[in-house]
Parts: structure tokens; C-alpha cells; sequence
């Protein structure tokens, strides 16, 4: 029914309008008293082979949502309930942005791929805690986190601070997000100096706290081996707990589209299948230098 009728139909509406109309619908529905309780019987599987101890967190199976659909921490009670064992909210900025011009996402069909250049679209750290706020146990949340675009770099790191701090009693990880292409100059901590001391200051803040929650490191596609090499150095020495892997590419290898669509479309960080497979190389190779 999906492929036949739903999506075709979906297809037809810009993806950002169609993003929102989702989000509205599930907060809608879910009004209705026996919802939330329906969908979690329909979709929910609960069974031991697909536990998962990862990061000192224990989680139902291996599948979440990662961040970017949920951006403000507005669905993820909704999103709980369809089985994910966890969901991953932002990026968070620590101011409300706008993010980039519309249109900002654009489909791929063909390819199985999008391309977005949302530019860190959201409502500011303080209104994702607010919602927060009102979490309840058994749903693991994580936290991405990133700096205001009309943040310079050379400051950036008070702006992770600032995140880091807001967020911590109110998420269960965090992911450092300075790997988005859709961020002017934003690439530019990956190098060793940035990226460290927006580590390390992370690391210190988090050993004054009394529970510890585990720092993950968002890695782009787009790095090469020595640069994934100086990655893991720079993880090592900061002494943070792991990697999501990977974030968008700015390249478009694999695309079977027109190159003059591609160039209508611009910029723009490209998911989907055309990056399974650096994807996976990625994982397989960060996976085996570090154990």
C-alpha cells in the first residue's frame, strides 16, 4: 500500500512539507487516547537476541533515528513507540537558526539518495530541553550537538560548551557534530588543534559530573585515511567513547541522474545508497583500528 499509493502521492509534495506533515500528524494522532499503546503493539518486538550493550547503555535491538528528523525533541515519545530503542535529537544549536534558503531537500528516486543543505534548522537548545523535560524512563535519548552558524570557528567551542552543558542531564549520549557540509567553514574543526580542544573541553566538563555520559564523535565520509588516522588519535587522546559513522557527502559518486540535475540542485550533503558502501568501508576500518 505504502509503495503503491502513499509514497507516489508523497512524492508529489516538497520533502520538507512533507517532514512537517508527518511531525504534525503523529502529534495529532497521538492525542487520541490508544494510540500510542496500538502502534507500540503493532511495532514493538521485544526479544533477547536483539539487545545491545553499547556505550554502558543497554538497548532493545540495534535500530534508532538518528538525528536530523527530530530536530527540537518534538516526537521522540512518538517515534518510541514504533521501536526504535533509541532517538537522536538535533542538531542542536544554542540559539534558534533558520538554517538555509528553500528549497533545501531534494529527492533522488532513482538512486535511492536525497540530497539536503538544511543548515542546522533549529528552535535552540533551550526549547529542546523544555520538551525534555517532560521524558520518560525507558526511551534513550541522544543528543547532536553543533555551533551556531554565525558562530566563528575560533569561538565554536564555547558554542559545543554551551550545548554540552544545557543538555546533560536531560540526554543519555552525546554526538559532536563538526562534520555536516551544510554549515559554512564548519569542516574546518575536523583538523587536529579544533577538533581536540572541542573534545578535551567536553571531556573535562563531563568528569565533573557525577554520572557519566558517553561523547561519540560524528565522522564525514568525505575525510581521507590519514585524516580518519588523525580521527582516531585525537579520540584516543581526549579519552571520548566512540563514533557515528558516517555524516553526508559533499561528493556525488554513484549517482545514475543527470549531471545538469545534479548541478540545478547544488550544494547540498548527499545520503542514501550512492554511500553504503564508504560508509561501510569507514565503519569496517574505524572498527579495526580501534578495537
Amino acid at each position: 500500500m505504502y509503495k503503491l499509493l502513499i509514497r507516489p502521492i508523497l512524492f508529489k509534495i516538497d520533502p520538507e512539507k512533507v517532514h512537517h506533515l508527518i511531525v504534525t500528524t503523529l502529534k495529532v494522532s497521538y492525542n487520541i487516547p490508544g494510540i500510542s499503546f496500538l502502534v507500540g503493539k503493532l511495532f514493538c518486538i521485544k526479544h533477547k537476541g536483539l539487545e545491545r550493550e553499547v556505550f554502558g547503555l543497554k538497548f532493545s535491538n540495534p535500530v534508532g533515528l538518528a538525528a536530523g528528523f527530530d530536530k527540537n525533541a518534538h516526537v521522540y515519545k512518538e517515534f518510541a513507540s514504533f521501536g526504535f530503542s533509541f532517538i537522536e535529537i538535533g542538531t542542536v544549536t544554542p540559539k534558534p537558526q533558520t538554517g538555509n534558503e528553500k528549497p533545501r531537500i531534494f529527492r533522488i528516486p532513482n538512486d535511492k539518495a536525497l540530497i539536503n543543505r538544511m543548515g542546522f534548522n533549529n528552535l535552540g537548545v533551550d526549547a529542546a530541553v523544555e520538551k525534555l523535560k517532560t521524558r520518560k524512563p525507558g526511551i534513550i535519548i541522544g543528543g547532536n550537538i553543533g555551533k551556531n552558524t554565525a558562530t566563528p570557528n575560533e569561538k565554536a567551542i564555547e558554542d559545543y560548551e554551551t550545548c554540552f552543558i544545557k543538555l546533560y542531564d536531560y540526554v543519555d549520549y552525546f554526538v559532536v557534530n563538526v562534520s555536516c557540509p551544510n554549515v559554512t567553514d564548519l569542516g574546518k574543526l575536523q583538523d587536529r588543534d579544533s577538533l581536540g580542544a572541542i573534545l578535551q573541553r567536553l571531556v573535562e566538563i563531563r568528569s565533573s559530573k557525577q554520572v557519566r555520559k558517553p561523547i561519540l564523535l560524528k565522522v564525514s565520509p568525505d575525510l581521507n585515511m590519514n585524516q580518519v588516522d588523525d580521527t582516531i588519535d585525537i579520540s584516543r587522546e581526549t579519552g571520548i567513547d566512540g563514533f557515528v559513522v558516517t555524516n553526508t557527502t559533499i561528493t556525488r559518486n554513484n549517482l545514475t541522474i543527470n549531471s545538469s540535475e545534479i548541478e540545478k540542485i547544488g550544494r547540498g550533503g548527499l545520503s542514501g545508497s550512492p554511500i553504503t558502501n564508504r560508509s561501510t568501508e569507514l565503519i569496517k576500518y574505524i572498527s579495526k583500528k580501534t578495537n
